[in-house]
């Protein structure tokens, strides 16, 4: 599954050097970092919102624009899927509480 992942990061990075007007990503990058973030912020509600519907198309469809958006902040952020998913293997076999308490000690 995290291919699919990769495939678009590798996409995402392409876009990145292209015109505004020649993809959405583009558009994107070119508009900066609070457009992308403010595109991530509807996404999570829309995501939230068909959650509370209960209906699993549209749950999943908006989860889906709620990842992609994610993966293009990463990529503008220099980040990618793989340090994502290395932070969820990093926090595997551990009790959220762990977790949860070894961030606290840390700040």
């Amino acid at each position: 599954m995290s291919d699919v992942l990769c495939q678009i990061a590798d996409i995402l990075e392409q876009r990145k050097g292209m015109a505004p007007d020649s993809s959405y990503v583009a558009s994107l990058y070119a508009k900066g970092l609070d457009s992308i973030l403010k595109k991530v912020g509807e996404e999570a509600t829309e995501t939230v919102i068909a959650a509370k519907d209960g209906n699993a198309e549209q749950i999943v469809y908006e989860t889906a624009d709620l990842w992609f958006h994610t993966l293009v902040m990463l990529a503008h952020q220099g980040l990618g899927p793989d340090d994502v998913l290395a932070e969820l293997e990093r926090r595997f076999g551990k009790s959220g509480l762990q977790e949860k308490a070894e961030r606290t000690e840390k700040s």
